[in-house]
């Protein structure tokens, strides 16, 4: 087996500050599987995560929330570790186990001591394979996920209004589609659907392991060898390729009411850039855009709309990097009392007017790197995080490289990248803007 030592890209900081544990240890097994270890000697913890990377942006047309459903029904057990028997021997030995889905990736992790890593893995890598269902069980869990979706959605003003959002801003990508599913197609999810995802996604070759904590990096190769090396291959794996959105030619708009809406919200989003293999300036140059624009109580928009005007109870900008396909650069503002969606979107139009015209001053885009890079050093502190930034990473088509070049490429925006992504995010024209009102809003 193979092995790559990727040392930290350092930092205006001295590098002996973050190197130890920003260093990642990287193999791949003959199935196609890889592997990714992050040694942390500071406590005997270990966490353990593997990432598929497939999600609710790679379901079949018609089959809305089959990833997040399948993400449920793989605690439902195996021939060999039957029912919930992971969970229980997770639980007897001290540890803690979860999932999630996105649109770009379902995850599993379990957080435990370091010395039952043997255990986790022959658990996962036995559920990678083997899973066990009926429809029986399928029933039963589509209706804990409906329930689910009750909650997180339904029960929501702001659930419902974000899906709805993502439906008229997304015309054609799958993005557009809730992960959890459109509740009519929740309902139809089948045995067999559930089956078909689980053979075609659920394979070495279609998966990232990443181990961080108080481990050997050569034994977790070993151990990795011996529990997920004799899995086979999926051979019938799809290209990961998505239909993408037309250029917009006329901005769109959306109002939603609803009963439990007490303070009108207004949203607006662009189509902004992401992080490429080996290219991850212009996405680098809007994350700091968003930065400077919402990132803090102190930033533009909420000094302008909250501190200064009074208009707004809360405002701010927001941008993911990190996605397999481009996502959107979102402004938003919470109305103040008394203050209708119409004025308060008048007063972040001039808001974000008065941004391009004057711009931020070097002494701002100073600030702001300064916090994103304590905040990125205080980040190695946390196992989890540290594994979860090089799993969404790599489960978006990036590389190993790329997430240790990222805080390099950031400190590197200038003001007049920040300018020039800007210019190509502000148009009209690909604008979607919502507004979420109570139902005597006037508007």
């Amino acid at each position: 087996m193979r092995f790559l030592l990727i040392a930290l890209i350092a930092l205006a900081w001295p590098a002996a500050a973050t190197t130890a544990l920003d260093r990642a240890i990287v193999s791949q097994l003959p199935n196609g599987m890889d592997v990714i270890v992050l040694e942390d000697r500071r406590a005997p913890v270990v966490v353990h995560m593997v990432w598929y990377k497939v999600g609710a942006a790679d379901e079949v047309p018609g089959k809305s929330g089959i990833a997040h459903f399948l993400e449920h029904l793989l605690f439902k057990g195996t021939d060999t570790v039957p029912g919930d028997e992971f969970q229980r021997l997770i639980e007897a030995n001290g540890g803690q186990d979860n999932a999630f889905t996105s649109h770009d990736y379902t995850a599993y992790f379990q957080r435990i001591a370091a010395d039952r890593l043997d255990l986790v893995m022959r658990l996962e890598a036995d559920r990678m394979r083997n899973l066990v269902l009926s429809p029986e069980i399928v029933a039963l869990e589509r209706l804990v996920v409906l329930e689910e979706r009750n909650t997180r959605v339904d029960a929501s003003p702001g659930g419902v209004f974000a899906e709805q959002r993502a439906a008229v801003t997304h015309v054609n990508h799958p993005y557009g589609r809730p992960i959890i599913g459109w509740r009519h197609e929740i309902e139809a999810l089948s045995y067999t659907d559930a089956l078909d995802f689980y053979r075609r996604y659920y394979a070495p070759n279609n998966a990232v392991l990443i181990v961080a904590g108080d481990v050997d990096p050569a034994e977790v190769f070993q151990l990795a060898e011996r529990h997920y090396a004799p899995l086979a291959r999926s051979e019938d794996l799809p290209p990961r390729v998505r239909p993408q959105d037309p250029v917009a030619l006329a901005e769109r708009r959306l109002v939603y009411r609803d009963a439990r809406v007490t303070d009108p919200v207004v949203t607006r989003s662009y189509p902004a850039p992401h992080r490429r293999p080996g290219d991850q300036a212009e996405a680098a140059a809007a994350f700091m855009l968003a930065e400077l624009l919402g990132g803090t109580r102190t930033a533009h928009l909420p000094e302008v709309l909250e501190i200064d005007e009074q208009v707004a109870l809360s405002a701010g900008a927001s941008f993911s990097a990190t996605s397999h396909d481009p996502r959107r650069f979102s402004i938003f503002a919470v109305a103040a009392p008394g203050v209708q969606a119409a004025k308060l979107e008048a007063r972040l139009d001039t808001a974000l007017a008065d941004f391009l015209e004057t711009g931020p001053t070097q002494a701002d885009l100073a600030r702001v790197k300064a916090r994103v890079r304590a905040a990125q050093i205080y980040a190695l502190d946390g196992l989890d995080g540290r594994a979860r930034r090089y799993g969404v990473a790599l489960a978006s088509g990036l590389t190993v490289g790329d997430v240790q070049d990222w805080p390099a490429v950031l400190q590197a925006v200038t003001l007049a990248d920040i300018r020039a992504v800007a210019a190509r995010i502000f148009d009209r024209n690909q604008a979607v803007t919502g507004y979420m009102l109570g139902p005597e809003d006037a508007q």
